[in-house]
């Protein structure tokens, strides 16, 4: 409101207000998104309404949709940072109410689920992580790329998607995947939640004591797109096995959820990890169980290379 009033101001003290008062005033109702308001209105809003409203559509107009001006929630130029505007008819006049920007929603999803689930806290070049930074040239790494690259393209909120087991050995960019496909499912306003595994099984331990885990099993057993990070470093038991990853990959199976996980095992190894308990108790036909329920979720991919941490 105060822009309008201020570049309003400064036409009022030019020689030629009226022509450049006009000029504005056209720029504002022929911008495609006032235009389909006013068109939508139209038995509504008499001529002499409309002008009395141009500081409100001036307002609607020069604000960021999509966040397609903004390059960040924290750099989002619209009035109401992390809001967008939307035009209303109200009591006689044209309104402004405002929403959760695509970013507001994604930040609070994410502020939600922090709350529960610590070991959302992921390294920074895990959330900065995008397809351009990764090597394409490297033939072991490039197989994994292009089956996450055609993960997002065919992925639909509508229609269950297979995921993907992406295994291979330490440092090879696996977990870094993951965060390049979480980012571009964001893009999409697509949610998707990333758990690392070992982390995960830790607080689900403690949360005996403060009665929050099923609260937190839930976050992640409802998951849109849920992305399980290496899978295996745990320290298997026959509760973890059966009561937290079996009842996760159960209700996910059953809902159509993807599901995507890295491992340093391929199939056959998690196998072996999973029959085995802390206890070294043998449970093959447990473990056999739980690698039905991933096999049905997942495609298998190698991802290989040089370590790159070292």
């Amino acid at each position: 409101m105060k822009r309008m009033d201020e570049a309003l101001s400064k036409l009022a003290r030019s020689p030629d207000f009226k022509e450049r008062y006009e000029s504005m005033r056209r720029e504002i109702l022929e911008d495609p998104a006032v235009k389909a308001f006013l068109d939508e209105q139209e038995d509504r809003i008499p001529p002499d309404v409309l002008d009395k409203n141009l500081m409100k559509l001036y307002e609607f107009k020069t604000q960021s949709f999509g966040c397609e001006k903004c390059p960040s929630l924290e750099g989002c130029i619209n009035m109401m940072k992390g809001y967008e505007p939307k035009l209303v008819w109200r009591r006689g006049g044209i309104d402004i109410d405002y929403h959760r920007c695509p970013r507001k929603v994604r930040d609070d999803e994410q502020r939600k689920n922090e709350k529960l689930i610590k070991s959302l806290y992921v390294p920074k070049d895990i959330l900065h992580a995008d397809f351009s930074s990764l090597d394409l040239g490297d033939n072991g790494r490039l197989k994994a790329i292009e089956l996450a690259e055609e993960f997002i393209e065919n992925y639909t909120k509508d229609k269950s998607s297979k995921g993907l087991y992406i295994y291979g050995p330490f440092g090879v960019g696996k977990s870094y995947l993951l965060g390049a496909i979480a980012n571009d499912l964001a893009d999409m306003n697509v949610s998707s939640l990333i758990v690392y595994f070992p982390e995960f099984i830790r607080e689900l331990k403690q949360s005996f004591n403060d009665q929050s885990m099923d609260k937190k099993l839930e976050v992640v057993k409802t998951a849109p797109i849920l992305m399980i990070d290496d899978i295996g470093a745990e320290t298997m038991s026959s509760w973890m096995r059966d009561d937290i990853l079996g009842t996760i990959l159960q209700f996910r199976m059953l809902e159509g959820l993807p599901t995507l996980f890295t491992s340093n095992f391929n199939y056959d190894g998690l196998e072996h990890h999973l029959t085995y308990s802390q206890r070294g108790e043998k449970e093959e036909m447990k473990a056999k169980r739980i690698m039905e329920r991933i096999q049905y979720l997942t495609n298998p991919v190698e991802m290989k290379g040089a370590n790159r941490r070292k």
